[in-house]
């Protein structure tokens, strides 16, 4: 019981953490030059990558063993293979409608604590993914160091993925219950404001 706390205290320090350098910078990470720099904080500077990282998390640590490590791995690597896309040029379209339709769909499974088999699961996840990748791939030719930003991205994911593992133990209590579904609920209209052009 305590070392589960003590996650859901570090995670929420981290989210925390990601939420407010959200708040004091730009969706770009404009000022950041290097190019880990750059790639760590692509995805923690913008909510519609952050709302999406943490709900992978938290829906997996809903569906519980082994889907709460597995969704996290999964995402990354398809993730990549998006990324890839995007340094090759090879478009892809509605890039920005599949990242924030990510939020919504992410957020209500949260929301509803919904039960899925981790094939489809992963194929849910891995989907969403492809569009976050193109994403950050498109942007790795503009950045010197291409490995460096490559690398750091992947580590900026896993964090917002801890993130959300972690705050996915609170639902061990009933009030916890109701905080992860309530974020799973925040994070869908979140996703919809970035679907509607609102945000």
């Amino acid at each position: 019981m305590f070392f589960k706390s003590h996650i859901a205290l570090k995670a929420l320090t981290a989210f925390a953490v990601c939420c407010f350098a959200s708040a004091a910078a730009a969706h770009t990470g404009d000022g950041i030059n290097s190019g880990f720099a750059s790639g760590f904080w692509h995805p923690i500077l913008g909510w519609d990558h952050v709302v999406a990282m943490v709900a992978v998390g938290l829906w997996g640590a809903f569906l519980g063993q082994p889907a709460i490590w597995v969704l996290p791995v999964v995402f990354p690597m398809v993730m990549a293979f998006g990324g890839a896309l995007g340094i090759l040029g090879v478009p892809l379209p509605a890039v920005e409608t599949g990242i924030a339709l990510s939020g919504v769909i992410l957020g209500l499974l949260v929301a509803t604590a919904a039960r899925a088999p981790l094939w489809v699961a992963s194929v849910i996840v891995g989907f969403f993914a492809i569009f976050h990748g193109h994403a950050h791939g498109t942007e790795l030719p503009d950045v010197f160091n291409a490995y460096g930003y490559a690398v750091g991205f992947v580590i900026g994911t896993g964090l917002l993925h801890m993130a959300g593992i972690g705050l996915g133990f609170l639902t061990r209590s009933k009030p916890g219950l109701a905080f992860v579904r309530g974020m799973g609920g925040a994070i869908a209209l979140i996703g919809a404001a970035f679907l509607f052009g609102f945000a």
